[in-house]
């Protein structure tokens, strides 16, 4: 009596499909193919996992699916290339010896011999072949480890997804160099990172995978230490310079980094977008408090003393400050302005290396967890407190934008409001008296302007 042939199925997987050509899936199926062929056994389907790690908990759709049609009862043989590539962590392999084992179901490999899960010997087998792919990939992880860390303290750029002006090997692009160096200079004069997306939204320009801009890339640029030319390790400087050539300076970064750190960036809104430019930055001159945007285009103290259009007020700040950029002591003008941030990036720098070396004495079990805990916690403050620091005296930073340029008073008007604020704020403080009630007629004299270098 001649049985019918067992209904197979295959189980094809590959963990990184680069090309998306699924070619390495295709060498597995004509492989599993022809171990069916020669068995006589019915191909009744196929199940295929491309570019998709067994390692970790990522989910597989088609060896879910497949376990189903076992448990089902709709397959009684298996055809994988190895058994690291059907089920490579205990999870699964479980899942897959139990589901075979009560629907009698065979487990035939292209790489390996057939194995039976109804029979101890068979459970056995491929208990061990796991345990040794296991092993394998334990092995191949802490050789990349190494490997990683070995670059970075060489200095080289780590392997991977390239980063955004660079070649995979750390040359510079120059169209997206020149587009990262201008997000560091437009954020550190001022800009938020709302404003920036916004910014280069409406310039149409995109991310190099031709996407829009939010305001999670922006900051994701902005926080990388690779721009400022230090190699890392898992996302973390490592104190080593990069052999790239950066694209901010690290004085700059680290005050940046300051600023991002600021915790009343949201419970302040320091430092956050703004829609109007006068908001929160010009002073009613009878109580000397902020003025708020009001409805109906309006600046308005909370206690009501003055009540000033914005489409008036705006327009003849944004000039008087341009006629003074204009003037031919403008050097002397924007110099002062700049703040010595040296010695508080100085005091970064060593409480940072403290913490540095409070991580390598617990690593090294000089100090106990209640130690470290105590002493992380503490400088950690003390840094928190002068990143703030940082943060409140590089308000002059938009200034910067001006040095350079051939023509201040059109950088100034052609910047981005949250630039002219900190352009503003840094060389003047502005302050409204009450206007002439029921007069349409705007009046200069109500708006006071005051230069800090007077």
């Amino acid at each position: 009596m001649t049985l019918p042939p067992l209904r197979t199925v295959l189980y094809l997987r590959v963990s990184l499909d680069r090309t998306g050509e699924q070619l390495a899936v295709e060498r597995q199926r004509k492989d599993a193919e022809r171990i069916a062929s020669q068995r006589g056994w019915h191909i009744v389907d196929t199940y295929t996992d491309n570019s998709v790690s067994a390692a970790g908990k990522k989910a597989r759709p088609a060896f879910t699916k497949m376990l189903d049609a076992i448990k089902r009862g709709q397959v009684q043989a298996v055809v994988a290339w190895s058994l690291d590539r059907l089920a490579r962590n205990a999870r699964d392999r479980l899942a897959l010896v139990e589901a075979c084992r009560d629907h009698g179901v065979i487990i035939a490999l292209v790489q390996g011999s057939d194995m039976d899960p109804t029979t101890a010997s068979g459970r056995l087998v491929i208990g061990v072949l796991g345990e040794v792919a296991e092993m394998e990939i334990g092995l191949k992880s802490e050789r990349q480890t190494a490997a990683a860390v070995q670059r970075s303290n060489l200095g080289r750029p780590p392997l991977g997804v390239r980063l955004t002006g660079y070649t995979p090997g750390g040359e510079t692009i120059a169209e997206e160099a020149e587009l990262v160096r201008r997000i560091f200079t437009l954020f550190h004069a001022g800009e938020s990172l709302r404003s920036l997306t916004r910014l280069l939204n409406e310039e149409g320009v995109t991310t190099r995978k031709g996407r829009p801009w939010n305001s999670s890339s922006i900051r994701g640029i902005l926080t990388n230490p690779r721009y400022a030319g230090r190699a890392i390790y898992q996302g973390e400087a490592t104190g080593k310079r990069g052999n790239w050539e950066p694209f901010v300076s690290g004085d700059v970064f680290d005050l940046i980094q300051a600023r991002l750190a600021d915790p009343r960036r949201t419970t302040n809104r320091v430092g956050t977008d703004r829609k109007h430019l006068g908001s929160g930055l010009y002073r009613c001159a009878v109580c000397e408090m902020p003025t708020s945007s009001w409805s109906q285009g309006r600046y308005r103290c909370k206690e009501k003393h003055v009540n000033r259009s914005q489409s008036q007020v705006d327009p003849y700040v944004l000039d008087v400050v341009a006629e003074r950029l204009r003037q031919s002591d403008i050097a002397d003008l924007l110099a002062p302005a700049r703040a010595d941030l040296a010695p508080l990036l100085e005091v970064a720098g060593r409480l940072s290396a403290r913490l540095e070396q409070i991580e390598s004495d617990y690593d090294a079990g000089l100090i106990n967890g209640v130690r470290y805990a105590s002493a992380n916690d503490r400088i950690r403050a003390e840094l928190a407190a002068v990143q703030q620091e940082m943060a409140d005296a590089d308000s002059g930073s938009a200034l910067g934008l001006l040095l350079g340029s051939k023509d201040p008073a059109s950088e100034f008007l052609n910047a981005g409001l949250m630039t002219q604020r900190a352009i503003v704020d840094a060389l003047a403080t502005v302050r409204l008296h009450p206007g002439t009630r029921y007069s349409r007629v705007f009046d200069p004299d109500s708006v006071q302007v005051d230069w800090l270098t007077d």
